[in-house]
């Protein structure tokens, strides 16, 4: 008689190679999302920075986030995963990662991005 199927075995080591890629395809997954998130970051102040070096240029001072008249919200909202603040002393701005409102980051501890007028980048390590 000739069996046609697979031993419980072999049906346990195919579980076990499926769950280990799944595993390694999880975590690349999460920090390729959180990647994308940082993405808004990154767009987000690239406009603050238009806006101060503009704000500088005509008015030989820099401003808070309230007063450039960019979509940046001062405090974590539902619509974006990043708060942002600039300094009206130095034209610095920053976004921090929310981590509140089910927006907790996936991969990474809570992190910021700075940029200065000058286009220099900055920030914590994360994404």
């Amino acid at each position: 008689m000739v069996n046609k199927g697979f031993t419980l075995i072999e049906l346990i080591v195919v579980i076990i190679i499926v769950g280990i890629l799944a595993s390694v395809g999880m975590t690349q997954y999460t920090k390729v999302v959180e990647k994308g998130r940082a993405a808004e970051a990154r767009i987000v102040l690239g406009s603050l920075r238009t806006a101060e070096v503009a704000e500088y240029m005509e008015n030989g001072a820099y401003a808070t986030v309230a007063n450039l008249g960019v979509a940046a919200p001062a405090s974590c909202t539902t619509t974006h995963y990043f708060s942002y603040a600039c300094n009206s002393a130095n034209g610095t701005c920053t976004a921090t990662r929310c981590t509140t409102g089910g927006k907790t980051p996936q991969a990474a501890a809570s992190y910021t991005k700075t940029v200065t007028p000058d286009g220099t980048w900055g920030g914590t390590a994360g994404y």
